[in-house]
């Protein structure tokens, strides 16, 4: 089953410890079944800096640095154009083309 939400989306998190935030979607892994969201569920990493070979200083900057972390698909819900508010995604067809419908209004969401 394909994923009903693309990059550049506008999602609400209706399940996890975001639960009710919003944000923009950032990337979609498919295979994984997960999305990461502009802002959300961040992650932290503690890297080391790091030499690249035949540079005079480090160019990756070492820390903690903070980064978007996977949502699961079924915890997040695309968010209607018309009202503003969370609705499932429906696909109509019309000429071989496929298009994607908030299931709240029937408003074409591309």
């Amino acid at each position: 089953m394909p994923a009903r939400v693309k990059t550049d989306d506008e999602v609400m998190v209706v399940g996890g410890k975001d639960r009710g935030k919003r944000g923009k979607v950032l990337r979609v892994d498919p295979g994984k079944h997960r999305v990461y969201v502009e802002g959300l569920d961040m992650v932290k990493r503690h890297t080391r800096p790091r030499q690249v070979a035949g540079a005079q200083r480090a160019e990756d900057v070492g820390g903690v640095i903070e980064k978007e972390g996977p949502i699961h698909l079924s915890n997040v819900m695309l968010i209607d154009p018309r009202d503003g508010r969370p609705t499932r995604v429906g696909i109509e067809v019309e000429e071989g083309k496929r298009y994607r419908v908030a299931r709240r209004s029937g408003a074409r969401l591309d």
